[in-house]
């Protein structure tokens, strides 16, 4: 009787040590994906980070949403947020099919998107003292949704990101440096006590020669790529 309980507590020994080992085991396998996936996610996050340009986007939001109310400027953000993440996902979806379909190329892309930017410069250099002719609660969208927050840059980078980091961490970085434009966004008001309407003014003829210089770069890259 006396062997049979010591022969059954070796048993019950060895089943919790294997307990103990199987979740030892799982325990690492969690740790290591989790590992993983932020090792991706931050791999990823960066060149969104900078094809996105969050730091150049803070001026231009406040030149576009100058003389707006608190409500319709934060209306217009809220526009840009759901734009760039819809058309990121779309693009992501179904992008290299209607690429294919219509036969237009990446470089076709850049330059559409050139072409449409250079137009907006352009109203916010020679119009920057005039009343505008797209009303200001619509800008949201266009241009501060694409092609400003997600524009061919970062819908490339997408493209490129997801067979490399997988789109569970491409969509987390996405997301996250949306949440950063939206915060971004929403402190921006603070620069509008801060500067004139003079100022403004000066500052938002400023960003509309920026916007013209970078929507010539884009065109010049589309016709630079092949």
């Amino acid at each position: 009787m006396l062997r049979v309980n010591i022969y059954a507590s070796g048993i019950g020994r060895r089943g919790i040590k294997a307990s103990s080992i199987h979740i030892g085991s799982m325990r690492c396998d969690t740790i290591f994906l989790m590992h993983d996936f932020l090792v991706h996610f931050v791999y990823s996050f960066i060149p969104i980070f900078v094809a996105m340009d969050i730091p150049g986007l803070i001026p231009v939001f406040v030149s576009l949403t100058q003389g707006l109310s608190e409500d319709e400027t934060r209306g217009v953000a809220l526009q840009a947020l759901v734009t760039a993440l819809a058309i990121s996902l779309a693009f992501l979806a179904i992008g290299k099919f209607i690429f294919r379909v219509l036969g237009i190329t990446a470089s076709d892309f850049q330059i559409s998107g050139g072409l449409l930017l250079l137009m907006v410069g352009m109203l916010e250099i020679f119009q920057s003292g005039a009343p505008r002719r797209v009303p200001n609660a619509h800008v949201g969208p266009v241009p501060l949704g694409t092609p400003l927050m997600v524009g061919p840059a970062v819908l490339t980078s997408l493209l490129i990101l997801v067979p490399l980091r997988g789109y569970g961490p491409t969509l987390a970085a996405l997301a996250a440096n949306l949440l950063l434009v939206g915060a971004a966004f929403r402190g921006s008001r603070r620069v509008t006590g801060w500067v004139s309407e003079h100022g403004l003014r000066a500052v938002s003829q400023v960003i509309g020669l920026f916007l013209a210089a970078i929507a010539v770069s884009m065109i010049r890259r589309g016709f630079q790529t092949p």
